[in-house]
């Protein structure tokens, strides 16, 4: 009796360790919370926490309608489609969480009113000019979160790939030296969570969509600073990856599902790697797949598909898990999580990184929805090809030759970035020299919309222009001059006004120098302009100034390109409208040139002066046009 009563007691305690054990518990839910009157009435909420799973859902709110919940091979996560009706008012709801009829966890979710204007925001656009930033690099206006607690990485100015302190705040006290300059638009890159022990400063591998980087600031910092400067005419554009997140991301350490990540490797723990520089030189990666960056396997008509499979589905390294956007509810949090950030931050535009790698499909029903949600918006997507044919199988909404349609407004220009560093550092010859900016204009019929891609001489993963053009500053000027005054969207990289320089091949940290004058203490400050040498003073004005006239100029922000054939180290272009004309001659020669206007009359015809914008001085047509030697000469015709 006694041991049949024991047993009893035995089993009745296991029984309640079970119960005890398997209790769920509420950990996050993503999207935090949401907006009434959306356009898309479809919301899905992951759900995570400790076997949540167990539970069921209930939610009793006019106008919320649960339309499924899904568990995954994970029982620490759900998945809550809820549909929003057209009329749902904005307003806070429970979602109740229940097991066995006993309340176990409540969230209040907020569906927040949207702000008046926000479905029909403007989109950056050809009468932008884009600043890109490095935040760690440009200005620390915060030390206090040099060093954060709990975080793995933390400042370290003496180390070139280590965070150097830049922030919001530093970005947010420079706003008026930007708008000074002549930018319209702002694009940082990546300021999302990245708490990795190491490089953690370019923002590449995220560890929380939902989450600004606590050294960059909060959220709210964020989405002040994004308010503040869409007040001053300033847009802002947030850097995105979906093809790619950190290894110490959180879902890392209990995916959703297996096929959460494409190719993860056997046998390894990914939370349990040291993912230091010294360790990751050292490391076997034979277990990884990693990308073969064999990126025209996606355009090629007779690809094999080990081959794309591999490109696509491959790693970039080690310590970025590639996600796998075939399965739904990856793709599903990834479109939310920019939409969530488009509504909550004032976004004007998204820089989409890595572009080709993820799955394209998604992709492009990404840029479908998110266009759907705000027609006036721009998405530019990032390729670094130099070929025509394959950057522009990317861009627009008519269906290439294998039928794909990307639906992507913009791209970045990398064929008109890589023709602009060689027009001007290249001898002259049959295509080389300007005769290869030139030919790579011709091929503007490849794309749906040239007028939208983005230009650039430089980037964030490119050799400094100074450095490029061997700090020859005339032919510097030359570059920057062409930049701004020919088709596309330009984009200026920090520094780039102040002659920064760094060679790609030197390594990514000493490419992405301190802004002079970031820093207390600094000798040189580009900002105020004390200690700049008179050429980095010469290169700013000279910036400044085209930037400032190219606000107002109709024919550079609207109209269309005509150009010339390149002739004995000139070029000539002009950018008209159907009243008015900008005329740009590049002379590339050490001397001085008299360009005869006979060869431009069906640009140059009813116009009798043009007026110097840089020289601000007015020059008769009738007569042959002087140009000095390696300049660039900018007419606005009259």
């Amino acid at each position: 009796m006694k041991k049949r009563t024991l047993l009893t007691a035995l089993l009745t305690l296991m029984v309640s360790v079970s119960l005890f054990a398997a209790r769920p518990k509420l950990e996050r839910i993503e999207p935090m919370f949401w907006w009434a009157g959306m356009h898309n009435p479809h919301l899905q909420l992951m759900v995570h926490g400790q076997d949540i799973a167990l539970t069921q859902v209930a939610i009793n709110y006019p106008g919320v309608e649960i339309k499924g919940v899904t568990q995954l091979e994970s029982r620490n996560y759900l998945f809550i489609d809820l549909n929003l009706s057209k009329d749902v008012k904005p307003g806070t709801f429970d979602i109740v969480f229940k097991q066995k009829k006993r309340v176990i966890a409540t969230y209040k979710y907020e569906l927040k009113q949207r702000e008046e204007g926000s479905r029909m925001r403007e989109g950056f656009n050809r009468s932008d000019a884009l600043y890109l930033i490095m935040p760690d690099r440009f200005a620390n206006g915060d030390t206090s979160n040099d060093n954060i607690e709990g975080m793995r990485e933390n400042h370290d100015r003496e180390n070139s790939l280590g965070r150097h302190g830049g922030d919001i705040a530093g970005i947010d006290q420079n706003l008026d030296y930007i708008i000074d300059q002549g930018y319209t638009a702002i694009w940082l890159n990546p300021v999302i969570e990245n708490d990795m022990p190491a490089q953690s400063y370019h923002g590449y591998a995220v560890t929380d969509f939902y989450k600004i980087d606590r050294h960059y600031g909060s959220n709210e910092d964020y989405r002040n600073f994004a308010a503040k400067a869409k007040k001053r005419g300033v847009k802002m554009i947030m850097d995105m990856i979906f093809n790619h997140c950190g290894a110490l991301h959180w879902w890392i350490k209990d995916l959703p599902s297996k096929d959460w990540i494409n190719n993860a490797p056997e046998g390894v723990d990914l939370n349990n790697i040291e993912y230091t520089d010294e360790a990751m030189e050292k490391m076997d990666k034979s277990a990884f797949t990693i990308t073969s960056h064999r990126k025209t396997t996606i355009e090629d008509p007779h690809f094999a598909k080990v081959d794309q499979d591999q490109m696509v589905d491959g790693w970039f390294v080690p310590s970025m898990p590639d996600l796998n956007q075939k399965n739904p509810f990856v793709a599903r949090y990834l479109i939310q999580n920019s939409i969530w950030w488009i509504e909550y931050a004032h976004l004007s535009g998204i820089r989409m990184d890595t572009y080709p790698y993820p799955d394209k499909f998604m992709m492009a029903e990404w840029n479908k929805e998110v266009m759907a949600e705000y027609p006036n918006f721009n998405i530019v997507g990032e390729e670094m090809f130099y070929d025509p044919a394959i950057v522009s199988y990317w861009q627009g909404t008519r269906p290439n030759r294998d039928g794909y349609v990307p639906n992507t407004p913009s791209m970045m220009d990398f064929p008109l970035q890589g023709a602009l560093n060689q027009a001007f550092t290249e001898e002259e010859g049959w295509e080389n020299g300007l005769m290869k900016l030139y030919l790579t204009l011709t091929k503007d019929f490849l794309y749906e919309d040239p007028y939208n891609l983005v230009t650039f001489e430089d980037n964030h993963d490119i050799s400094r222009y100074y450095s490029t053009v061997k700090k020859d500053l005339d032919i510097w000027k030359m570059g920057i001059a062409t930049l701004l005054t020919t088709r596309g969207i330009p984009q200026i990289f920090y520094g780039t006004e102040t002659l920064m320089e760094g060679y790609i091949y030197d390594g990514h940290g000493k490419m992405r120098g301190d802004f002079p004058g970031g820093w207390k203490g600094d000798k040189v400050n580009g900002f105020t302009g004390e200690g700049l040498t008179k050429d980095q003073k010469e290169a700013q004005k000279y910036i400044r100034t085209i930037l400032q006239w190219r606000k107002h100029s109709k024919p550079v922000l609207e109209g269309k390109l005509k150009h010339f054939l390149p002739q004995d180290g000139t070029y000539v272009y002009a950018r008209y409208t159907e009243k008015e004309t900008v005329l740009v001659i590049l002379n590339k020669n050490k001397e001085a040139k008299d360009i005869n206007t006979e060869r431009y009359q069906e640009v140059l015809k009813g116009f009798s002066k043009g007026h110097d914008v840089l020289g601000n001085k007015t020059i008769e047509l009738s007569s042959p046009i002087h140009v000095e030697g390696k300049s660039a000469l900018i007419l606005e015709l009259h």
